[in-house]
């Protein structure tokens, strides 16, 4: 059923044409970053609170890391076009249920659309390429992983803008926002395709240029650790919990940015605008995909342990920044987010890297989807501090800086926990290891820029 789908890529094929396929699906699912520009309309137009509106994101990343641990090994059974072609039926659908749930003022639709089905595709989308990738480039996996999985981090910067001049076009009520729901769910429908259309596996005797031969000697082609054997050992869970803390402490600013930095200086002599709001979620958005390609590259030079303590070290003291400067500088304000957001970025696409490291690429995919569901958490955790934080303060009559000082302080505390986690990071014992593969047969690669 899925063979047409598991097509190898033919002789001379060059990995440079993958990463822009990984691209064109993770350029698409990274809207979801930019969901806070939905809330202020819907929030308005439904009359929902601030943790209403952030269901259907919430929902979308506990689908996503849910998917992608169910999904993982599929992903490397079917291969990636097969996961591609799920995602995107699956995203695109999750749009149109969400237009008909605002269109009906059914929210529950809303969550239901965009929350569960489009967050199966957004889990499905978002491990389809990264084993593949791996595959491709083993000489340089953070680079690899870093040029896709930028594109998640720098899907807002798309679409923030163009949400809210589709909105600005239909109306920023129920109807405007389900106009708005059915014509982005048409456009990426097109635009994931071509990261269908163009995504191979590599042969399995292939090995990139200037590489050795693969040796069958366990020592010299790394560990071999299978899925089912990396869930028992204590490097999966110190990375797990890395991989939540990290994700909290950036999820709960970017799922709330537009109207967090409106709260922030309202009152002062420059306050913020909705369109300088949908500004800085973009400006959010392009530190989220540069910080995946520039850490991720990084890390391939200094190590992943290592720059997995600047992720959460300096992560806790830019938070610390936030929380004894308040309002009283805007430049602040946005560099510490904007690095925030970076070292959230770098630490999605230097993963996979490091499992690769800790437990070998036999099985990295369906490894990397479980070790996901660390998002799903985190996707909750992050904005409901965040939000319930803020609730509570409106409630009591509090506004602008002092909505959001309790939650920057349980995000530094979350960040010391990951800190600590990572150094507690050690090499796979060799009781968890599988034999060693027999060598494959090592042919001529084709060289770096051959086309199809």
């Amino acid at each position: 059923m899925f063979a047409g789908l598991r097509t190898p890529a033919p002789p001379g094929w060059s990995r440079w044409l993958v990463p822009p396929a990984a691209l064109s699906v993770h350029l698409a699912i990274g809207q979801a970053y930019a969901w806070s520009v939905f809330k202020p309309p819907l929030e308005s137009s439904l009359g929902l609170s601030g943790t209403a509106s952030a269901v259907p994101f919430q929902l979308a990343i506990v689908m996503l890391g849910l998917s992608a641990a169910f999904g993982g090994t599929l992903v490397e059974r079917h291969g990636p076009r097969w996961a591609m072609t799920v995602s995107a039926v699956c995203f695109t659908s999750g749009f149109l249920v969400a237009s008909l749930g605002a269109a009906t003022r059914q929210y529950w639709v809303v969550v239901l659309g965009y929350g569960c089905v489009g967050g199966i595709g957004l889990g499905i989308g978002y491990i389809s390429p990264v084993s593949t990738l791996i595959k491709w480039f083993p000489d340089r996996p953070g680079m690899a992983t870093g040029i896709a999985i930028m594109g998640f981090g720098g899907g807002a910067l798309i679409a923030a803008p163009w949400t809210a001049r589709l909105l600005d076009a239909f109306g920023r009520d129920s109807p405007g926002i389900a106009k708005t729901f059915l014509a982005m769910g048409a456009g990426y429908a097109v635009f994931m395709a071509f990261g269908v259309l163009l995504v191979r596996l590599p042969p399995p005797d292939w090995t990139p240029p200037g590489a050795p031969p693969v040796s069958g000697d366990l020592s010299a082609s790394g560990p071999r650790v299978s899925a089912r054997a990396a869930l028992r050992t204590p490097q999966f869970w110190c990375l797990w919990v890395v991989l939540c803390t990290n994700v909290s402490a950036g999820i709960g600013i970017l799922e709330k940015a537009a109207p967090m930095i409106t709260d922030f200086f309202a009152g002062t002599p420059a306050p913020v605008s909705a369109g300088a709001a949908a500004g800085f979620v973009g400006l959010l958005s392009l530190a989220n995909m540069l910080g995946r390609f520039v850490w991720s590259s990084a890390s391939d030079l200094v190590g992943r342990k290592r720059i997995y303590r600047l992720y959460l070290g300096a992560g806790a003291l830019m938070y610390l920044l936030i929380a004894l400067n308040g309002n009283s500088s805007k430049t602040l304000f946005i560099a510490c987010a904007a690095v925030i957001l970076s070292f959230y970025g770098g630490g999605f696409a230097t993963v996979p890297a490091y499992l690769k490291d800790l437990f070998g690429v036999h099985q990295v995919g369906a490894i990397h989807g479980r070790l996901l569901t660390a998002w799903s958490l985190a996707g909750i955790v992050g904005p409901l501090i965040v939000n319930a934080v803020a609730d509570a303060g409106k409630a009591a009559g509090r506004t602008g800086t002092a909505l959001y000082g309790t939650s920057f302080l349980v995000m530094i505390g979350l960040l010391a926990v990951g800190f600590v986690a990572n150094e507690l990071v050690r090499p796979v014992h060799p009781r968890h290891h599988e034999p060693p593969a027999p060598a494959p047969r090592a042919v001529p690669a084709a060289p770096e820029g051959a086309a199809p």
